[in-house]
């Protein structure tokens, strides 16, 4: 028990939501104060309101884990899967409706744009304020204090109320604030989106930084690459419960296939010919195992499966990849590129097997098209996002994942001879 930093027993968390009456509609101020009198009598008499029923709605059910001291835990899951409810009860924002979650040290939390922050004080005083609530004292948040500037980069507006602050500024200090004051347990949600992207791969790497320092890191986020490279264990919640708990890299792997995925025969419905269809897309690791999760330095094997009843001399396979982050196709090829093209005049049952060298892709999450047309042809296929996969982090990339490229290939370096243009020294 020494060495837990959270224990989560049985953790359940409801809300009622309630219903209109049919019929019931929205009315006018005046209306409504015209009416309050009969209103408030027809409640003393037990007559029916306007809102005559209700529903538990279960955020949590019946949860339950453990976080080991200098664990960096990510939970992911689909929107209203409980992930934010959960932080907000390991932060004491909001009480369990039965179970309990123990915390075994000071927790620093961010969780919303403008949580812990007193709108009316300034930047400055924020800090001191959030330093008292984590139980420090002055004297230890001066230690801290200009670390914690230069991180969120607000100098300028130290002494401004935070309530001019814009989102990306409140973002930043929020973050470094609960970075900085030596928090046991810090507790991160989504709200790292709201920054650019240079500031989140600086939160990222202030994470990876505390986790190494042997305090707990539990970090909610959409980004399945950086939960993957930053995480060593991952919990995916579905629907208020646990769906599975495990290694980051193969629960990211499992719920991208699971959620992100769409099942091809949905895709080609009413598509596609009946002459030639797309039986199955798959993507492949070097040992032919089926997979959706790639260490950068994996090449990657997309295989498609084709059934094709007649010949088509201009048959054309098109493969087209995107980043998840901002939908920007990144990468297309067809099997006419190197003027061979696989299916041309092919018939029968057949695979077609494109390979993406290793390294050429940064960390992140992406999504495959497939596509078979006739170039200045008809379109017969066209499968948009037919499968989504995770490229993680290589344990022996050196500085290759902290590039923030849409590509990263490793290029051969050498020594060449010393040639100085003496005309122009």
């Amino acid at each position: 028990m020494s060495n837990l930093a959270i224990s989560v027993e049985h953790l359940s968390k409801s809300y009622r939501i309630a219903h209109q009456a049919n019929g019931a509609r929205y009315k006018t101020l005046r209306e409504d104060l015209m009416q309050m009198p009969k209103r408030i009598l027809s409640r003393f008499q037990r007559f029916s309101s306007p809102l005559s029923s209700s529903e538990t709605f279960w955020a949590l059910k019946d949860i339950s884990f453990e976080v080991k001291q200098g664990e960096v835990v990510g939970i992911i899951g689909r929107n209203g899967a409980g992930k934010s409810t959960l932080l907000k009860i390991l932060s004491r924002i909001t009480e369990p409706t039965s179970g309990q979650a123990k915390i075994y040290g000071r927790v620093g939390s961010l969780l919303e744009v403008g949580t812990g922050f007193h709108p009316e004080l300034t930047g400055r005083e924020n800090i001191f304020l959030n330093g008292a609530i984590l139980g420090m004292s002055r004297a230890e948040i001066r230690a801290r204090f200009d670390e914690i500037v230069a991180f969120a980069e607000i100098e300028k507006f130290l002494d401004t109320p935070v309530k001019r602050y814009s989102s990306g500024m409140y973002v930043r200090l929020a973050f470094a604030v609960a970075a900085h004051l030596d928090p046991e347990i810090l507790l991160v949600d989504e709200v790292l989106a709201v920054g650019d992207a240079e500031f989140q791969k600086k939160c990222l790497g202030k994470m990876k930084d505390i986790s190494q320092g042997g305090r707990t890191v539990v970090f909610v986020s959409h980004n399945l690459a950086a939960v993957s490279s930053l995480c060593e264990t991952a919990i995916w919640l579905a629907q208020g419960k646990v769906s599975s708990i495990g290694l980051a890299p193969a629960q990211v792997a499992n719920y991208a296939s699971h959620f992100l995925s769409l099942p091809t025969a949905k895709k080609t419905a009413g598509i596609t010919e009946e002459a030639i269809e797309i039986a199955h897309v798959s993507l492949r690791a070097p040992s032919g195992e089926l997979r959706t999760s790639f260490d950068q330095f994996e090449p990657i094997t997309i295989h498609i499966d084709v059934d094709c009843k007649t010949a088509r001399p201009q048959l054309r396979f098109v493969i087209r990849i995107r980043s998840t982050g901002d939908d920007t196709v990144i990468l297309e090829t067809t099997d006419w590129d190197l003027g061979s093209p696989v299916g041309k005049n092919r018939v029968g049952s057949y695979g077609v097997e494109c390979s993406l060298p290793e390294n050429l892709l940064s960390v992140g999450t992406y999504m495959l098209s497939i596509g078979i047309d006739e170039p200045r042809g008809p379109v017969h296929i066209l499968l948009e996002n037919v499968l989504s996969f995770v490229v993680t982090a290589a344990v022996h990339a050196g500085e290759l994942s902290e590039r923030n490229t849409i590509i990263s290939p490793c290029q051969k370096w050498m020594l060449a001879p010393y040639s100085v243009d003496q005309k122009n020294p």
